[in-house]
């Protein structure tokens, strides 16, 4: 979402504000809202309006208030900085058009919304005179003042910790066990980047055992990372639900994943090369194993490359997930600009297909996620397979290079056309 520089009240002069939702009071909550939404300064009320006149100086933008005697989240508010007005008053509203607890004042509106708050005037009354209403999302605000409400502003919140980026396995298999460890997590005073590092910390011990010749360490290494996975995915429920979603936190996130993979990968090769030796496919006059794992290791860090340009240059991600092939050139916001688009997937027309092919054309796309590689190469592990295990994934890396190579050429030669038509190219924003 844009982020708008602007000030911020937050009106925490009730009880209610105290009341702790997922680890955070709702004074908090509405704070670290505001201060998602581009609020340098925050004024949090409690008692003290007439303090208002002198903390904010005359003509100094944009007012966001809030009411924190409700949980609240960025959905209740972010779709007034995306519509406020010039020079007014603009409240959310909910579906009933009724005052859902959020003002953005611009202008000389905004001073005036200042020394009425000053003078002890309610919000609800000064929602009055808002010119324009704006409905609110989904995941907005929830009364707190029982107890079913409270569970209910719970149920809401944690909502939003599936991502549509979620294919089924992590849907199914991952996050039934992820979300009930968050949700103790978020009680705790640990951070989404302690919960990456430590993640990463397990992964070097998983690699570790993994490389070992002993099979059973390699089980028990194989475990260890898919143990790690699931923890991995609380650093990011637990930065979305808490607010504490950062660039770096994100990049620390996916770098540990990508590691995870390359190493995963190396170990498992240095175990073949240990415990099945270099005559495993016969005298070839050199080591199978080591050549495969400098091959895998050299394919996942080009591939690595690609992706992250990709993300970084063309879609304005920090998300490996957020991978695009294909983009499309759209008119960009200034003249003689262009901007580049995700193209629209084609969809694979299953219904048309046979019972057998419409299930292998549906589900075949996960047996490549990190996800499901994982709880393979356990299973190939657990029947001494590890020459299987890592075969599949060297494999793998040579076929993702292939892949990505492909579409890194085409983005570059996208890139170059534009600029060999003088047009301008803007940055991704994310």
């Amino acid at each position: 979402m844009p982020v708008t520089k602007l000030d911020a009240i937050v009106l925490a002069d009730d009880a209610l504000s105290r009341v702790r939702i997922a680890g955070l009071s709702a004074r908090e909550r509405a704070v670290r809202v505001a201060t998602k939404l581009g609020a340098e300064r925050v004024f949090v009320v409690e008692g003290n309006h007439e303090d208002l006149t002198t903390w904010r100086a005359p003509t100094s933008g944009p007012v966001l208030v809030l009411r924190a005697d409700q949980l609240v989240h960025t959905g209740l508010a972010a779709p007034l900085v995306d519509n406020r007005p010039n020079n007014g008053i603009a409240i959310a509203v909910d579906r009933d058009d009724a005052y859902a607890g959020a003002i953005l004042a611009t202008g000389a509106a905004a001073d005036d919304v200042v020394a009425r708050l000053a003078r002890g005037e309610r919000d609800t009354i000064i929602a009055n005179d808002a010119e324009v209403r704006v409905e609110h999302g989904t995941v907005a605000c929830h009364p707190i003042r029982t107890r079913d409400e409270r569970r209910a502003a719970h149920a809401l919140l944690y909502s939003i910790l599936i991502k549509p980026q979620d294919n089924a396995l992590t849907r199914y298999l991952y996050r039934p066990i992820s979300l009930p460890l968050t949700k103790l997590l978020v009680w705790t005073r640990i951070s989404p980047n302690q919960v990456s590092i430590f993640v990463g910390l397990i992964v070097v011990l998983g690699c570790y055992l993994s490389a070992q010749a002993n099979m059973n360490y390699v089980i028990a290494g194989t475990a260890i990372i898919l143990a790690g996975q699931y923890l991995d995915c609380c650093d990011g429920e637990i930065a979305r639900v808490k607010l504490l979603s950062s660039r770096f936190g994100a990049w620390l996130d996916t770098i540990v994943d990508e590691l995870s993979s390359v190493g995963y990968m190396a170990a498992i090769g240095w175990h073949c090369h240990q415990y099945f030796g270099r005559n495993y496919f016969g005298d070839l006059g050199l080591d199978p194993w080591i050549t495969m794992m400098t091959i895998g290791v050299i394919t996942y860090g080009w591939s690595m490359y690609c992706i992250y340009y990709n993300i970084i240059v063309a879609v304005g991600s920090a998300n490996s997930q957020d991978y695009v092939g294909k983009f499309d050139v759209v008119p960009g916001d200034a003249p003689n600009s262009v901007r580049l688009r995700p193209a629209t997937p084609t969809a694979i027309a299953t219904k048309d297909l046979p019972p057998w092919l419409a299930f292998v054309a549906t589900y075949a796309p996960y047996i490549v996620r990190r996800d499901f590689i994982t709880i393979l190469t356990l299973v190939l592990a657990a029947l001494h397979l590890t020459q299987l295990s890592f075969l599949l994934l060297a494999a793998g890396g040579v076929v993702t290079a292939v892949i990505v190579t492909k579409d890194h050429i085409a983005l570059r030669r996208l890139r170059r056309a534009i600029e060999r038509e003088g047009r301008f190219l803007e940055s991704p924003a994310r």
